[in-house]
């Protein structure tokens, strides 16, 4: 068996971790054809079988599976090499992909990206906006360095082993209702039990947004919620609001300050909070990387309600 080639194991991982060639050759940006070309060759590089048919499609074999284990650790190697190499020179640069929900890529990742700029002209940021159950895949492959995800009060999220996650910043849960809502006059806090016949904005289905919004009307109202408006835009949800076609419960992170379309209170029955949470790899970060983790914790202290503090979470638990 000649030597390894590390990208065409990185193919095998991302075949391993995504199932199918099209959605290997979609993550990396190359042609099907190309991916399959590629694992050919390493299958013929390691003089075993590692793909078998599977209806119109292949999966791995047990050579497959235990050659994608292997990947794993060699890949995870080469990083932390590399990290270690640009430490030791002291130099920082180069490319660090970080992503996360709209409310995270504006109010942290944007605002530490511009410190990045001044203080290191020399990393290479990439930001792009994604939900965090769908950044996953990308990254315990590589293909993403940092994301931000978001969790709720009775909706953690699980801990896959492999990854580490860093609480950056907890906040308080708003109702919103339009300013001549009647719930609104009085200024004071809003029950949720008191919405059971409104329409709901919320997130899309799946996200963790949508499965609070249906499970604090089932546990603090008692009813099912007409969750007729699903987008993960937040001034999309604010606007529907603001024509009076919803009602909508949001992080503090997402309001405008003093909109007068829009009435912002208190929740009645409960303080409801989320928390948004940096998801990294769990081995050793390239000076970039530290780089851009330190800017956005230094954002996210600057925008945190009183008393929040960061805290690093251990890797792999289940739970919050």
């Amino acid at each position: 068996m000649t030597g390894l080639d590390l990208r065409r194991l990185r193919f095998l991982r991302e075949f391993e971790e995504r199932g199918t060639l099209a959605a290997v050759a979609a993550a990396l940006d190359y042609s099907p054809s190309t991916v399959s070309q590629q694992l050919a060759i390493l299958e013929k590089e390691v003089g075993a079988r590692l793909f078998e048919k599977a209806g119109r499609g292949v999966r791995l074999t047990d050579a497959g599976h235990l050659l994608a284990q292997h990947a794993r650790v060699l890949l995870s190697a080469a990083e932390a090499a590399e990290a270690d190499l640009a430490a030791l020179t002291g130099d920082i640069r180069g490319t660090v992909r970080a992503g996360g929900l709209q409310s995270a890529a504006r109010r942290l990742l944007v605002p530490a990206l511009a410190r990045l700029r001044a203080d290191h002209p020399r990393v290479r940021v990439e930001i792009f906006e994604l939900e965090l159950e769908q950044s996953l895949p990308g990254l315990r492959l590589g293909a993403v360095d940092l994301v931000i995800g978001d969790e709720y009060d009775g909706h953690p999220r699980p801990r896959p082993a492999g990854l580490r996650f860093t609480l950056l910043l907890e906040e308080p849960l708003k109702i919103v209702v339009p300013a001549a809502h009647p719930l609104a006059r009085s200024g004071g806090p809003v029950a949720v039990a008191e919405l059971r016949s409104e329409v709901w904005a919320a997130s899309a289905e799946g996200t963790g947004h949508h499965a609070m919004i249906v499970g604090t009307c089932r546990s603090l109202g008692g009813y099912e919620p007409d969750v007729r408006h699903r987008c993960s835009d937040a001034d999309v949800q604010l606007e529907l609001v603001r024509a009076g076609a919803a009602v909508a419960l949001m992080p503090a992170l997402t309001l405008p300050a003093g909109d007068p379309a829009l009435a912002v209170r208190d929740v009645a029955e409960v303080a409801i909070r989320r928390r948004l949470v940096a998801v990294t790899r769990d081995t050793p970060p390239g000076p970039a990387l530290i780089a851009l983790l330190t800017a956005v914790t230094d954002q996210a202290d600057a925008v945190s309600p009183a008393g929040t503090a960061s805290t690093v979470e251990s890797p792999g638990r289940s739970g919050a």
